[in-house]
């Protein structure tokens, strides 16, 4: 039991390793809207290189993670999002935005492989019936993480400068060359502390040995039966599995899209200088946080999918308030999805992922994937944006049907899951 709770402990701090990587994003995207250049539509796309790795790799992970274990696929993709890390020094030089887009990709392939990793590791150890709150647990490492990215790495990288080549003051040092490579090289320290840090909890992993759960107990077994399957995609013939990867897709997309045009929505909208705006980021995760703990324990009086249902409703409705008012009010709007947005994904996650067995690999793999709907949700919904710049709060239609979705599988829930029962009955 006490060997469970150490690697409890110690996945606990990959939830909040990359949550400081994704949540980086926004600031990313506004930061590189000036040292590259890019109207909103176009940076925008550092969420899809980032994302697409999620669509790519879990599958492959899956593989390597049912070839050999959960503690070696983590150990890899901690020095595989390391070396991420540290190629944005070499990347200050060339200044291309193509380069940073490839090196997003590198960093999210091994967050890939965490993730991948630790979120079913966290509902197989332990009992099946706490999973869901234990996941959630977890996942409250992941907003604490998105806390800290938000309110403090974010002013690191965010000088409250926004000059464009018109607009430099003549006696800036430098001149616009100065100002482009002192913009740049505060990209870098963010990533450094992140690539060291993943270092040395990937060097800590190699010395602290995991426990093995499920199928990784028997690995002869697995080696010799002729039955074994590296993915297994009948697993998606499991109706709450599969409408469970269809919601996480939604909600990954439309939880993006609010993340990732927060500090856009905030600059270039609503008015706000970047000292300002981050401060509101930082209260935005704060909000998710403070979300996760309290969802955490109401679960324990509450059912996970009427909790579900209840939050994606309440943000069906906040979002109409956002495209009603837009402006401050907006704002305030939004900082209150991302309290309800905070239980969502990983109640969604482990209510799709009950009772898989031997097949939770290939289940996590499938709903790691669904993360690529932040490579294409967001960008649809900073083209909207960008398309309407009178009424631009008209693009938050996008998230709010994608909570819809998450709305209906927490309300269909049971019933999927009655249908996935049944059918096992029936083989």
């Amino acid at each position: 039991m006490k060997k469970n709770h150490l690697a409890l402990g110690l996945i606990f701090c990959l939830f909040f390793l990359w949550a400081i990587s994704s949540n980086l994003l926004p600031t990313m995207i506004r930061q590189l809207m000036k040292t590259c250049e890019l109207n909103t539509f176009e940076a925008s796309f550092t969420e899809s290189a980032y994302w697409l790795a999620y669509f790519i790799c879990p599958i492959p992970i899956a593989m390597f993670m049912r070839r050999y274990s959960y503690r070696v696929g983590i150990i890899t993709g901690l020095f595989i999002a390391a070396c991420g890390g540290l190629l944005f020094f070499p990347a200050a030089l060339v200044k291309s935005y193509g380069v940073y887009l490839c090196i997003f990709f590198v960093i999210a392939t091994g967050m890939c492989f965490l993730e991948t990793a630790a979120n079913p590791y966290v509902t197989v150890l332990g009992e099946p019936q706490t999973a869901p709150r234990r996941l959630n647990l977890a996942q409250s490492f992941n907003g604490l993480g998105a806390f800290i990215s938000a309110m403090f790495l974010s002013k690191l990288v965010l000088s409250g400068q926004s000059y464009t080549r018109e607009t430099i003051p003549a006696n800036y040092p430098g001149g616009w060359n100065g100002y482009i490579q002192m913009e740049t090289d505060a990209m870098k320290t963010p990533y450094l502390i992140l690539a060291l840090v993943l270092i040395a909890v990937a060097i800590l992993l190699v010395i602290v040995k995991l426990p093995k759960v499920g199928d990784e107990e028997d690995k002869t077994n697995i080696s010799n039966s002729h039955s074994a399957k590296l993915i297994d995609f009948s697993t998606l013939k499991k109706p709450h599995l599969k409408w469970g990867v269809i919601a996480q897709f939604f909600y990954n997309g439309g939880q993006t899209a609010i993340n990732s045009l927060f500090l856009v929505y905030c600059c270039t909208y609503a008015g706000i200088d970047e000292e300002t705006a981050t401060t509101f980021f930082g209260l935005y995760m704060l909000a998710f946080l403070v979300g996760r703990w309290i969802g955490t324990m109401i679960m324990t009086k509450i059912a996970p999918d009427k909790m579900l249902t209840f939050y994606a409703l309440a943000n069906v409705i906040l979002c109409l308030v956002i495209i009603g008012f837009g402006g401050y009010v907006g704002l305030y709007a939004m900082l209150a999805v991302s309290f309800f947005m905070s239980i969502i994904y990983p109640t969604q996650f482990s209510l799709a992922l009950y009772g898989l067995g031997e097949q939770t690999k290939s289940g996590s793999a499938f709903l790691v994937m669904a993360i690529v709907g932040n490579a294409c949700v967001p960008q649809f919904t900073a083209y909207i944006m960008h398309q309407n710049e009178t009424f631009y709060q008209i693009a938050y239609v996008v998230p709010m049907i994608c909570f819809a979705v998450c709305a209906y599988y927490g309300y269909r829930y049971k019933k999927l899951k009655d249908m996935t029962i049944s059918e096992l009955s029936n083989i």
